[in-house]
């Protein structure tokens, strides 16, 4: 699972009531770094994210596509969508969450379904010096073929220094899944997954910006063949609307 930058409640509250839009392009680079076991090719993705707060709360989704199928043609499509509720003055936020998507596997065209999960939780929003940060606990459901009943922990964060040129942002994933998904049915118990990508970004101008994001994982990437801890460095940019 790839997931990327949460702007959080509170820098959107003081923007007022905005929708906040960016399309973002990454080089990965994973195959020049770790060769065939990892990715056959380095890659284009392409991101778009939308954050829209309200009176109610908020939303926040994006979907990614890798172009690293044939002829440099998307080869897979991954979504996330995530609520957030107010209530009254209360700190804790009830999030509720969808993550799923579709594939391709490369040189055949045979199609192939990411499993999907469903979370429920309670968030809370908060600042730390220059950072707008949001975590979450959740109840995760990975709608594996055996359903495994799990539980999400995530941390993301957001800043804009030196007047506005730099930009630093990112997330951290924490989950537990079934060691019978990736090591087959007769395994048993948990294995617990790190996802991380924080980004960093240099800002020409209010909507366009350079910068890089660094994929750090454990148990995620050739998750069926190996537990290793990974990290994947793209160069991108960055369209805000």
């Amino acid at each position: 699972m790839s997931r990327k930058i949460l702007l959080t409640f509170f820098i959107f509250c003081a923007l007022g009531n905005v929708r906040a839009q960016n399309l973002q392009l990454h080089f990965d680079s994973r195959h020049s770094l770790y060769g065939d076991k990892v990715a056959p090719v380095n890659y284009l993705t392409a991101t778009f994210e939308m954050f829209k707060p309200d009176q109610w709360g908020n939303t926040f989704m994006f979907v990614d596509f890798d172009f690293n199928f044939d002829k440099k043609n998307p080869g897979l499509v991954y979504a996330e969508i995530a609520r957030e509720f107010k209530l009254g003055d209360f700190p804790l936020l009830p999030h509720i969450e969808y993550n799923g998507g579709l594939g391709l596997v490369r040189g055949t065209g045979v199609g192939f379904s990411i499993p999907a999960s469903y979370l429920a939780g309670v968030g809370y929003p908060f600042q730390l010096g220059n950072f707008f940060m949001s975590t979450y606990v959740a109840y995760k459901l990975n709608a594996f073929q055996h359903v495994s009943n799990d539980a999400q922990w995530t941390v993301t964060w957001n800043a804009t220094l030196v007047d506005g040129k730099l930009s630093l942002g990112g997330f951290m994933d924490v989950w537990t899944e079934d060691k019978a998904f990736t090591e087959g049915g007769d395994a048993s118990g948990k294995k617990v997954v790190l996802l991380s990508e924080p980004q960093i970004w240099y800002n020409l101008s209010p909507h366009f910006s350079l910068g890089s994001e660094i994929e750090l994982s454990y148990n995620f990437v050739n998750k069926f063949t190996e537990s290793k801890f990974y990290a994947i460095p793209t160069i991108a940019t960055k369209w805000n609307f």
